[in-house]
């Protein structure tokens, strides 16, 4: 049985959006990179700090929807604890999610991350979404930018 949040903009959605978790630039983060959404305008900044296999600090800047910076805010609060193999492999994880039906439960499964779930219903917002998980993998890897627009 597939069971996906039915209201876009839930209670998770609405208090991530308004106070966003770890909100703010870091200075001097040994990784970063922008993200950019150009269809609806949103623009997301990772920054990472790195010791050893681990985040020492781990925060996002930049405006866009309600969509866009509660997945910023909540990527954030789930991935910081993680060692950063493991935090690559969520990521992954969670935007197979959002692109496609998952069976059971989504916040029985992803924590407060499922409410992200809804946005299925609404294929517009799916960029929305995955913005700031796009420019995490982006900031790992190394890369400076990243766009929900593939380049032509």
């Amino acid at each position: 049985m597939i069971d996906t949040p039915k209201d876009l903009y839930d209670g998770v959605i609405l208090d991530h959006s308004k106070e966003p978790r770890n909100f703010g630039p870091l200075t001097n983060p040994s990784h970063y990179a922008d993200g950019r959404n150009p269809i609806c305008g949103d623009e997301i900044a990772v920054f990472l700090q790195t010791k050893g296999d681990a985040f020492s600090a781990f925060a996002f800047s930049g405006q866009g929807c309600a969509i866009s910076k509660a997945s910023a805010s909540l990527m954030t609060e789930d991935l910081r604890n993680r060692p950063t193999e493991q935090a690559k492999e969520r990521a992954i994880e969670i935007l197979q999610a959002l692109g496609q039906e998952v069976n059971g439960d989504p916040f029985e499964r992803y924590g407060d991350l499922g409410a992200l779930t809804a946005v299925r219903r609404y294929p517009a917002r799916l960029k929305c979404a995955t913005l700031a998980w796009h420019t995490f993998l982006a900031a790992l890897a190394g890369e400076a930018t990243a766009s929900t627009e593939k380049p032509k």
